[in-house]
């Protein structure tokens, strides 16, 4: 995948080049998900994290919730694809919360 040597410029210049409907990230690192996404009193909400920067710095596109076991995919795959999905998914690198708007 390669997600962590690419920058966020090289990632919005690919995705527009590839996508179907290429979107722009959110102006926040890859680490932080949007609040409404995970809100920052969410249940397991450190352990969700400590898990998300294990997969990003594995270079993995993904891991198993800490909470449910179910498979999550990391905001650098989400970005590299270069679209959002519109499937509500948790590090979706493209969403933009109100306040940040």
């Amino acid at each position: 995948m390669g997600s962590s040597a690419l920058s966020r410029s090289d990632i919005d210049s690919e995705s527009a080049a590839g996508a179907p409907h290429a979107d722009v990230l959110a102006d926040r690192p890859l680490s932080t998900p949007a609040h409404s996404r995970l809100p920052l009193d969410a249940p397991g909400r450190d352990r969700i994290l400590a898990a998300h920067d294990a997969a990003l710095a594995a270079d993995e596109a993904g891991y198993p919730d800490p909470l449910t076991g179910l498979f999550v995919l990391t905001a650098a795959y989400l970005a590299e694809r270069g679209y959002c999905c519109e499937n509500g998914c948790r590090h979706c690198p493209y969403v933009v919360d109100a306040a940040r708007r």
